[in-house]
């Protein structure tokens, strides 16, 4: 399968349209190899032929309550098996799967709920009392309960057990048809639901199995949330797609994590930089055994060169990477054998998938260390945001490229280097700084354990730079000193003008720090 445009800028792909189905690949998996290990959760293990059978399960359960062709059906809750049962059972009636993140309060989870026009809600127990806050005002024609029954729920393992048969039969997938509706994590303003098709699925699978060299012995460990790209697709699916061994956490703890993976002899896994940066600060991680693992990949946000060396040093391979929820997750990345001399860089583009850069007036950009906005075009890039015409026209440039919104810039090699989003450069005395590049030097304080850089008001300069610092235990710090420790290496223009001192750094559920949280409260205090 190729996406190409044709003369008109229109997206078209080619191939078998049939064959990327996401219950169809599964379900050919579980015919090729039913007592092959699936997917493991809580010490229980299932193959691919019982996953099978609770998938078809499923889709007699979600069609008895009227879920059909287009209707979306929703999750709420931490990671489990049920999440993927219901992603390829919604898929196999032709249905759309909305994944919702657990972290969001009742009104955040309404407007996403109402704007997806959800039919069919499943929710774990510790998500309940949430939903039940907004109830009255969600759309919603039916309501699971995944821990048992509750007033006014049914019970999943109930509605299991009474699944009416015979089993509905499975709906072709076309490469168009819309598979999730992923919606992004609303930093700023309201989310977006990015429409994931079958074929971008299949495209973003296609580029990890290639990249990563993924096999059917692969055992991969996931313990990002799964309502994101990055735990679903590169925590997950590919596995799942070679008819490897997926062994499921309902969320991230340093020391099961590491116990994980001496158990399972866990040979993949992903997360975010922040991850990793806990699990470097656990007391086990120097005798923990890590040799199993070869590949740790990356992503979400820039990875500090210190934890990068640290890694390095433990003998454990980083991935790193560079995605969006609008691309199905993958856009480059950086493979560890390059990784030292390319400290910096997010990499190179997998094969199903192209860059460019263009400057301000959508002009495209190719002399090597050129500044611009990042797009991206292939098979992986969504089909466009649900319900937002208008944001389609802003996203999409005439000739098909997505428009990410990110800055960066190409060297000689074609290795692309991520400066930071568009929304959060600093612009100080007309120039511009990328906080990216002033916390990867901060990070190799001594006395730093994290560190973000936002930009705030300046009535001389427009603005100037804050370092927001989560500091080591029993640390000090001054900003005379940071400043010292940062002017070898930063024009004096990018050094931190003011210091501030927090316990902890606000974070998305992804790991992403929430700049605009930073930002208000700055101004506010």
């Amino acid at each position: 399968m190729v996406r190409v445009l044709n003369a008109g800028g229109e997206a078209a792909v080619a191939g078998g349209a049939h064959a990327v189905g996401l219950a169809e690949w599964f379900s050919r998996q579980a015919a090729r190899g039913p007592r092959r290990l699936a997917l493991t959760c809580d010490a229980t293990t299932w193959t691919y032929g019982e996953m099978q059978q609770r998938i078809e399960r499923m889709s007699a359960v979600l069609a008895g309550g009227g879920v059909a062709g287009g209707t979306r059906v929703g999750y709420l809750g931490f990671n489990d098996p049920i999440f993927v049962v219901l992603l390829f059972a919604a898929a196999r009636l032709g249905a759309i799967f909305v994944p919702l993140n657990f972290r969001l309060s009742g009104p955040e989870l309404a407007f996403i709920i109402g704007d997806a026009g959800i039919h069919t809600l499943v929710v774990g127990e510790d998500h309940v009392a949430v939903i039940e806050t907004v109830r009255k005002t969600l759309p919603c024609r039916r309501f699971i309960h995944l821990a048992g029954a509750a007033p006014g729920w049914e019970a999943a393992d109930r509605l299991m057990a009474e699944a009416l048969l015979p089993i509905p039969a499975a709906v072709p997938a076309g490469a168009h048809d819309v598979a999730l509706i992923v919606y992004t994590s609303g930093t700023t303003g309201q989310p977006k639901g990015a429409m994931l098709t079958h074929g971008n699925m299949w495209a973003d699978n296609l580029n990890e199995i290639l990249l990563w060299d993924m096999v059917s012995t692969d055992v991969t460990l996931n313990f990002a949330p799964m309502f994101h790209v990055g735990g679903l697709l590169c925590g997950s699916m590919s596995t799942l797609l070679v008819g490897g061994h997926l062994v499921l956490q309902h969320g991230f703890d340093v020391a099961a994590v590491m116990q994980a993976i001496e158990a399972y002899r866990v040979t993949v896994t992903f997360g975010v930089p922040s991850m990793l940066l806990f699990i470097s600060q656990h007391p086990d991680f120097e005798r923990a055994d890590l040799s199993s693992l070869r590949l740790v990949a990356v992503g979400g946000a820039p990875m500090p060169d210190p934890l990068l060396r640290l890694f390095n040093a433990r003998g454990v391979p980083v991935h790193q990477g560079y995605g969006m929820t609008e691309t199905a997750s993958m856009i480059t990345f950086l493979s560890p054998d390059r990784a030292v001399e390319k400290l910096g860089s997010s990499g190179t583009p997998p094969l199903l998938t192209e860059i460019r850069l263009i400057d301000g007036l959508g002009n495209p950009l190719t002399e090597a260390g050129a500044i611009g906005e990042i797009c991206v075009r292939g098979a992986n890039v969504m089909k466009g945001y649900w319900n937002r015409p208008e944001a389609n026209e802003a996203c999409f440039t005439h000739d098909g490229w997505f428009r990410s919104g990110d800055v960066g810039y190409l060297d000689a090699e074609g290795f692309l280097y991520v400066c930071d989003r568009l929304k959060d450069m600093v612009i100080s005395g007309g120039e511009n700084i990328y906080p990216a590049e002033v916390e990867s030097v901060l990070y190799d304080h001594p006395d730093i354990a994290e560190v973000a850089v936002i930009g705030v008001p300046d009535e001389r300069w427009g603005e100037h730079v804050v370092a927001v610092v989560v500091l080591k235990p029993s640390m000090s710090i001054t900003l005379e000193s940071l400043q010292v420790f940062a002017e070898t290496r930063l024009a004096r223009y990018k050094l931190p003008r003011e210091l501030r001192l927090v316990d902890a750094l606000p974070r998305n559920a992804t790991g992403k720090v929430l700049k605009a949280q930073l930002r208000k409260h700055t101004l506010g205090g």
